[in-house]
């Protein structure tokens, strides 16, 4: 029987047997599965290869420039600064 502890911050550490009889690996995504007679069930669920289509940039993009980037970073933190005060202010 694998044991696992829980942390302060709800994180646990899935043993390695348990891990490799579920053929997990880093980046999977685990489905937690409630029976009806009480027991949560893990399923490991692979990220299918078309849903990574696309995040690596492709040889027709021109490279974004250090000023653009952080100009849209600093776009997004005040944006996401006026939503958590809930300012109705729109970001400039």
């Amino acid at each position: 029987m694998a044991t696992a502890t829980l942390t302060s911050k709800g994180q646990v550490t899935i043993p390695r047997v348990v891990r490799e009889r579920l053929g997990l690996k880093a980046g999977d995504r685990i489905d937690f599965i409630f029976d009806s007679d009480g027991r949560i069930v893990l399923k490991g669920e692979r990220i299918p290869f078309e849903e990574l289509r696309g995040i690596v940039r492709g040889k027709r993009r021109k490279p974004v420039s250090q000023r653009e980037m952080d100009d849209a970073i600093g776009a997004a933190v005040v944006a996401r600064f006026l939503r958590a005060t809930g300012s109705r202010r729109k970001a400039k």
